[in-house]
């Protein structure tokens, strides 16, 4: 702006000094008042435009100097925030839980009927197939019930043919009319009533000799004989509680399970396992799921699964407590941030968002485990929120912001 206002003001020296030219002809005292009046006019809008571009030559720089420092104050005045993105917790290599290990089936054996024991055949640990005798009770009374029984029968048999022989001779009778319709009907029904008898009286015997058989004690499956709680010459009673084996069936087991709610849909029937148990390091056992209880346990929130494995070695003792592996079960993993990401208010934990029109917003968050430099978030962030690192106390929400760079990834520690 200088140098255009030098320019004009040499233009106007060079006007204002310009030497006469050669004489002209007179001019009239008008005409040279008119010519004399319009160059002292533009000598006036000449120097007003020098004033104008003076002014605006002096007034531009100093508006421009206000304008950058009310850019650079507002730009100073947004406070700058490092964010970071919150990550994934590690996932555990596999799910590993305590287990219980059963036999297949498992019994215990009672009387059915009451005696003495004369004999046993096998004691505790012996492998018994199905239908082999484990024990003998001798039971009179019930012997000399079944011999009356069978008389009874007897008894009742022959009444029937009597009947039977007298409601045909009245049938006959009918026919000449030498009996009533009465009678001949009432000889009917006796015969109907003592074959209902026999039926009754078969049948008692039939009950007796089915009890005279219990005294017989059988295995009802193959397996292993895990207890005997009698001996020879002991009274036995038919309904007791006390047993006489326990029988269980070891070729394969039974394993139990209690998976936790957080991976319990991650557990299918058919899915693989590995049984370890821990009197037998190094050794593991290949188990599979066969079937859940399809509900969780509300006392502690655990989904009760059935897994089976092969014990025909013989290996593994039922009853025992063993360890089993999901090696494709893992637990849905929550977000971590950095503990210096918190702000604790009334509301509870806070954390501090920055919108994507660069806005702060306080998140109000439920904390999970603690893991000491990082804590767990169970609700409240996602993962690509901008998580502002090292919050001020005062920091609110509608606050303006600027993220210093790219928001950081915080390792997530091993």
């Amino acid at each position: 702006m200088t140098g255009s206002t030098d320019s004009l003001i040499y233009v106007m020296n060079e006007i204002l000094m310009k030497p006469a030219e050669s004489p002209q002809p007179a001019v009239s005292i008008s005409d040279a008042a008119a010519s004399s009046g319009a160059k002292l006019r533009n000598a006036g809008i000449f120097a007003l435009v020098l004033v104008i571009v003076g002014a605006i030559a002096g007034f531009w720089p100093r508006w421009h100097q206000r304008a950058l420092l009310r850019i650079e104050t507002k730009e100073l005045a947004i406070q700058t925030v490092s964010v970071i993105l919150p990550q994934p917790g590690e996932a555990a290599a596999g799910l590993t839980l305590p287990a219980e290990v059963r036999p297949f089936l498992d019994s215990p054996i009672y009387a059915r009927s009451s005696g003495y024991l004369t004999n046993w055949f096998f004691d505790i640990g012996a492998q018994v197939k199905a239908g082999d005798l484990l024990a003998q009770i001798d039971a009179p009374e019930l012997r000399q019930e079944l011999v009356q029984a069978k008389a009874e029968l007897v008894q009742a048999e022959a009444a029937l043919g009597l009947a039977k022989t007298t409601a045909n001779r009245w049938a006959e009778l009918l026919k000449t009319a030498s009996v009533s319709d009465q009678e001949a009907a009432e000889k009917q029904a006796d015969f109907e009533l003592k074959a209902a008898n026999v039926e009754a009286s078969r049948a008692h015997v039939q009950r007796l000799q089915e009890m005279e058989s219990f005294s017989h004690v059988k295995a009802p499956f193959s397996g292993t004989i895990t207890a005997r709680g009698i001996d020879m010459g002991q009274l036995i009673v038919a309904g007791s509680s006390k047993e006489l084996f326990h029988l269980a069936q070891t070729d394969t087991l039974r394993v139990y399970v209690r998976v936790p709610q957080t991976v319990a849909r991650a557990v299918t029937p058919g899915q693989l396992a590995e049984l370890t148990i821990p009197e037998i390091p190094g050794k593991v056992f290949a188990a599979k799921v066969v079937r859940t209880s399809g509900a969780m346990t509300t006392e502690s929130r655990t989904l009760l699964t059935e897994l089976e494995v092969d014990n025909s070695h013989h290996e593994i003792m039922a009853g025992s407590y063993a360890q089993v592996r999901f090696s494709d079960a893992h637990a849905e993993s929550a977000l971590t941030v950095p503990s210096n990401t918190l702000l604790f208010r009334s509301e509870g934990p806070q954390v501090g968002v920055v919108r994507a029109d660069g806005k702060v917003e306080l998140h109000t968050v439920i904390l999970g485990r603690d893991f000491g430099s990082r804590l767990e978030i169970l609700e409240g962030l996602t993962s690509k929120d901008h998580v502002i690192l090292n919050p001020a106390d005062s920091l609110v929400s509608g606050v303006a912001v600027k993220e210093s760079g790219a928001p950081q990834a915080v390792t997530v520690e091993k």
